[in-house]
């Protein structure tokens, strides 16, 4: 039997990079963010739920869902972010369970799912672990900030609007700090990694 890890951390936290550090260690990682996508692509029957209650003005020019637009108007529009929840979420969920099952066939020691809100959503509770990667608010204000171009008092505000990130750490099994550079946010992966492999490594074995 494969564990089920949650992997998750606060805006510009690393989390994708330890994500990918997962996956050159032969971890296979399912990620929600990129679920999240194909749930909505041109042609699905997602986006074409989302044409129906927001409109063809949130579509791109090449029938795509042209996600800046809808993200303007989930941001300023607490229930039209609803409406557009009521549409992804569940399709989210069914296709990250789909993988989830499939990844708990596949024989490996532990695999990982990869998202943003496991904490705020309780869905941490259905993994046998959880690793939280975190760093410093000064160091996430200064990579959103160069991220996504926007001033300090921005980043902040988004911040500010998140979980805090103690909440995070107080459920975690494992907590990666990223305030460093990538080699040593590669070696505290390695060490997470290890340890895992000694925890689940004789489960169902």
């Amino acid at each position: 039997m494969t564990a089920i890890v949650g992997l998750t951390g606060g805006i510009a936290s690393g989390k994708s990079t330890v994500g990918r550090i997962f996956r050159e260690l032969g971890v296979h990682v399912v990620d929600a963010d990129l679920v999240a996508r194909e749930v909505v692509a041109k042609g699905s029957e997602g986006l074409a739920e989302v044409v129906r209650v927001f409109g063809e003005d949130v579509l791109a020019e090449d029938g795509s869902l042209d996600r800046k637009k809808v993200g303007a108007i989930v941001f300023a529009d607490a229930e039209k972010r609803k409406a557009l929840e009521a549409i992804t979420h569940p399709r989210i969920a069914a296709r990250s369970m789909s993988e989830l099952a499939a990844l708990a066939q596949r024989g490996d020691v532990y695999g990982i799912y990869e998202a943003a809100l496991l904490v705020e959503n309780g869905s941490y509770r259905m993994m046998q672990a959880l690793v939280v990667v975190a760093a410093s608010a000064e160091v996430q204000v200064a990579r959103v900030t160069a991220r996504d171009a926007l001033d300090q008092d921005a980043a902040r505000a988004r911040l500010a609007a998140q979980l805090p990130l103690e909440q995070k750490i107080a459920v975690a099994d494992h907590v990666i700090w990223n305030d460093g550079d990538l080699a040593a946010l590669r070696a505290r992966t390695d060490e997470v990694h290890h340890a895992l492999l000694a925890r689940f490594g004789g489960m169902g074995r």
